[in-house]
C-alpha cells in the first residue's frame, strides 16, 4: 500500500532525518515513536502529502488511498458535522451520505403528500437500488454504529458550535468512515476520554485496513500495532512486534552495544601501549594496525539518553490541606459541553445543567486521585473549583495555609513566545534550589531537562508541541509546589518524557490530583479515582483505572446475561469528608471480591441453565435466519421509507439480540 524511499527533510537547525525507508502492506498496523522534536508528526504529514520531504519519495498504491488525522484537524466552522464526516470524495460515500439525508429529510415530512415527498420517495428509490448495486448496506450499517459509539447523534450541528473532544471525534469519524485502505493518525486518543479510547483501540486491532500512527499510548501501541518504527538520531529503525517486544529488542540492543564497547575499549588499551612504545611502522602490517587503531579511536560511540530528572525540594504541607464541602456547579446547557469557558461566568441560569453536585470531601498526605469521566463530564470544572480558578454556585473551598498549587492546564497559555527559552526559565527564577542543598543556574536546569546547546537561546514558538509543554511543567515545578493538579498532562509528551514524569510523581511526596487519558500514566501514578459521571455525581474508588474498566465490562456482559457483576460503588471511596469504604468484608476491595466470585462460582450448570442452553443454538439460528431475510428486504429496492425504516431499525435489534446470545451461549458453553 506505501512505500518511502530515501525520504529527507530539514528541520529549525539540522535535518530532522535522512535516507527514510519503508513500507506497508495490507494489514500492516504500525506505530512512529520518537522523542519530542525528532520529526514524528513531520514524516507523518510527509507521507500523508500534506508536507513535501526535500528528497525522496512517498508512493502509495492508488487503489487504496489515504486517510489522515492530524494532531489538529482542519474544519470549517460553518460546515455541519455531516459536512465534514462525508466530506471525501468517494462516489460510494457520497450515495451513502445522500441515502441519509433523504431518509432523514423523509422522516421530517413523513406526513405530507406533496409532490416533494414524491420527488424524496422516487430519490429514495433510485438510492436504495444502487446501495443493493455497490452492495453498501453493511457499510452504511458500520457507519451508523461508528457515529454512534463515539456519541454523534445530531449531524446537523454546525463544527464551530462543537468542543475539542468533540471535535477530535468528528474528525475521527470521518477518517473511520472513509472508503480508504490506508489510515495515518497523529496522537488520535489526545482529547478523547478513557472509555472512547478503548473502544477505538479493539476498532483498530480489528479493521483490516492498514494503520500507521503517531502515539504515546503505551496500552494502545501493545493492543494495536504489530510493527514499530523509531525514529531517533535522524535515523528510522524498524522492530518487529508491539511495544512491549520492542523494549525487550532494544534492551537487548543496549547491552550488545555495551559488550561491544568493553571489548574495544579493551582492544585499545593494549594498542595504545604499543603505540607509546614507538614501533616503526614500516611495514604494511604496522601501517594497517596503526590505521585500524585510529578508526577504532574515531569511531561512533554508542549513544548514552542524557536522562533529566524533575526534582523539587518538597515543601512541608500543614494539618489542613484542602477541604471542600458541599460544592455545587452549572453551567447553561448551550455551553454545558464546551472544552473552555470564561471562569468568572455568572451563577447558574434556569435551565443549568449541573456538573458537580453537592461534592464534600477532605484531601490528606500523600493522596494521589485520579479523575474519571467522558468528554464534558466536568473533570476541568471539578480542577477549577478545586484550585479556586472558578467560584461554586454553593459550598465552601477551603485551603490550607501552607498548601502550594501547581496546576499544569491542558491549554497554558505561553505569554510571549519570543522569549527564548532560556528568558522563559529566568522569567521564573534565575537559580533553583534543589534537595540535598543542590542548586541549578538556569541555564544548567535546562540542560538536564535535555533542553542543550543552541535550543536554550531558540525562541519558545520555534519549539515543538511536546518540548514547549515540557518547558511548561519545568516552569511549573520551579514553585517548588507540595500540591500538583494536573490536567492531560500526558497530551504532546513523548514516550520517554512520560517515563521521566512518571518516576517523579511516584516519589512525590505532597497531594496529586491528576486528569488523564492515559491508562498506563493513570494506572501508575494514581491509587484512587474520582468518578464523574456527567449528572453532577463524584463518586469514589478504590483502585486503577483498569480495574474500573474491567468492572465496568463485567458489569455490561451481566445485564446481557441477566446476571449480577461487582458494582462500582464496591470497593469506592465516597467524597464524604475523606471517610474510606471498601466492599466485602475484612476490608477486601472490589477486585478481590470480583476475584472470589469468579474462584467460587459453580463448576456445573443448574438444571434452568442446561435447559437454556439446550435450546440456545436453535434460537441464535432463528435470529440469523430473520437477519438474512432482512437484509434480503433492505436490498429489494423497496420505495416505502417507513418500511425501510422499520426494517433498518429491526435490523439494529435482531444483531444485537444475536451478539447477546452468542455470549450467553459462550458462557454456558464454559461450564463442565
Amino acid at each position: 500500500l506505501l512505500s518511502v524511499s530515501e525520504l529527507s527533510r530539514m528541520g529549525r537547525e539540522a535535518p530532522l532525518f535522512t535516507g527514510v525507508s519503508f513500507g506497508l502492506d495490507e494489514g500492516d498496523k504500525a506505530a512512529l515513536i520518537g522523542k519530542n522534536g525528532s520529526g514524528k508528526s513531520t514524516l507523518l504529514s510527509c507521507v500523508a502529502g500534506s508536507l513535501q520531504g526535500d528528497s525522496g519519495a512517498v508512493v502509495v498504491n492508488k487503489a487504496a488511498g489515504v486517510s489522515y488525522l492530524p494532531q489538529n484537524p482542519a474544519f470549517e466552522p460553518s460546515d455541519t458535522i455531516s459536512d465534514h464526516v462525508f466530506k471525501s470524495d468517494s462516489p460510494k460515500l457520497r450515495v451513502i451520505k445522500e441515502y441519509r439525508a433523504v431518509c432523514v429529510a423523509l422522516s421530517l415530512s413523513a406526513t405530507a403528500v406533496s409532490g416533494g415527498a414524491d420527488a424524496l420517495t422516487s430519490r429514495l428509490e433510485a438510492l436504495s437500488h444502487e446501495m443493493d448495486e455497490k452492495n453498501l448496506w453493511n457499510w452504511e450499517t458500520e457507519i451508523a454504529s461508528v457515529l454512534q459509539t463515539l456519541g454523534i447523534d445530531d449531524l446537523s450541528l454546525p463544527m464551530g458550535t462543537l468542543s475539542g473532544g468533540m471535535l477530535k471525534k468528528v474528525a475521527l469519524a470521518q477518517v473511520l468512515v472513509e472508503d480508504t485502505r490506508l489510515i495515518l493518525m497523529d496522537e488520535p486518543t489526545n482529547h478523547l476520554d478513557v472509555e472512547t479510547i478503548a473502544w477505538l483501540e479493539d476498532y483498530l486491532a480489528a479493521t483490516d485496513r492498514s494503520v500507521l500512527m503517531v502515539t504515546h499510548d503505551r496500552y494502545f501501541l501493545d493492543a494495536v500495532c504489530n510493527r514499530i518504527y523509531e525514529l531517533e538520531n535522524r535515523r528510522l529503525t524498524m522492530y518487529e512486534g508491539n511495544f512491549s517486544k520492542y523494549l525487550e529488542k532494544k534492551e537487548l540492543e543496549r547491552q550488545i552495544a555495551a559488550n561491544a564497547e568493553e571489548r574495544i575499549e579493551s582492544v585499545l588499551r593494549t594498542e595504545r601501549e604499543w603505540l607509546l612504545r614507538g614501533p616503526k611502522a614500516r611495514g604494511t602490517k604496522a601501517r594497517a594496525r596503526v590505521d585500524n587503531i585510529h578508526r577504532m579511536i574515531n569511531r561512533e560511540r554508542l549513544a548514552q539518553d542524557k536522562e533529566f530528572a524533575f526534582e523539587v525540594t518538597g515543601r512541608r504541607l500543614g494539618g489542613k490541606i484542602l477541604e471542600v464541602k458541599g460544592v455545587s456547579k452549572a453551567w447553561p446547557r448551550a455551553a454545558a459541553d464546551s472544552a473552555t469557558r470564561a471562569l468568572a461566568a455568572d451563577g447558574p441560569a434556569s435551565d443549568a445543567k449541573p456538573v458537580i453536585s453537592d461534592f464534600s470531601y477532605s484531601f490528606r498526605k500523600g493522596e494521589r486521585i485520579g479523575v474519571f469521566g467522558s468528554n464534558g463530564s466536568g473533570k476541568t470544572t471539578l480542577l477549577n473549583l478545586l484550585t479556586g480558578r472558578l467560584d461554586p454556585d454553593a459550598g465552601t473551598v477551603v485551603r490550607g495555609e501552607n498548601t502550594v498549587f501547581a496546576y499544569y492546564e491542558q491549554y497554558p497559555a505561553f505569554g510571549n513566545l519570543e522569549l527564548t527559552v532560556l528568558e522563559y526559565v529566568r522569567e521564573a527564577a534565575e537559580v533553583i534550589a534543589l534537595p540535598g542543598g543542590r542548586s541549578l543556574t538556569a541555564g544548567q536546569l535546562l540542560e538536564s531537562f535535555g533542553f542543550e546547546g543552541r535550543v536554550q537561546y531558540s525562541d519558545v514558538s520555534t519549539l515543538s508541541g511536546g518540548e514547549r509543554k515540557r518547558l511548561y511543567l519545568v516552569r511549573l515545578l520551579m514553585g517548588n509546589p507540595n500540591f500538583l493538579v494536573l490536567d492531560e498532562p500526558t497530551n504532546d509528551f513523548d514516550i520517554y518524557t512520560m517515563g521521566v514524569l512518571e518516576r517523579f510523581l511516584e516519589g512525590f511526596a505532597g497531594c496529586l490530583l491528576v486528569v488523564s487519558h492515559d491508562r498506563f500514566f493513570m494506572d501508575r501514578v494514581a491509587d484512587t479515582l474520582f468518578v464523574l459521571d456527567g449528572s453532577g455525581s463524584v463518586e469514589g474508588f478504590v483502585g486503577s483505572c483498569t480495574e474500573l474498566l474491567e468492572i465496568r465490562g463485567e458489569e455490561k456482559k451481566a445485564k446481557k446475561r441477566g446476571g449480577e457483576a461487582p458494582r462500582e460503588g464496591d470497593g469506592g471511596r465516597k467524597g464524604d469528608g475523606g471517610e474510606s469504604r471498601k466492599a466485602g468484608q475484612g476490608g477486601e476491595t472490589a477486585a478481590d471480591a470480583g476475584g472470589k466470585a469468579e474462584r467460587n462460582r459453580p463448576k456445573k450448570r443448574t438444571f434452568a441453565e442446561t435447559r437454556e442452553y439446550e435450546g440456545i443454538e436453535a434460537e441464535i439460528e432463528a435470529l440469523e435466519n430473520r437477519k438474512a431475510e432482512l437484509e434480503a428486504l433492505l436490498s429489494g429496492g423497496e420505495a416505502d421509507h417507513i418500511k425501510l425504516s422499520e426494517w433498518g431499525r429491526e435490523f439494529g435489534e435482531v444483531a444485537l439480540k444475536i451478539d447477546e446470545r452468542m455470549e450467553r451461549w459462550e458462557y454456558l458453553a464454559s461450564f463442565e
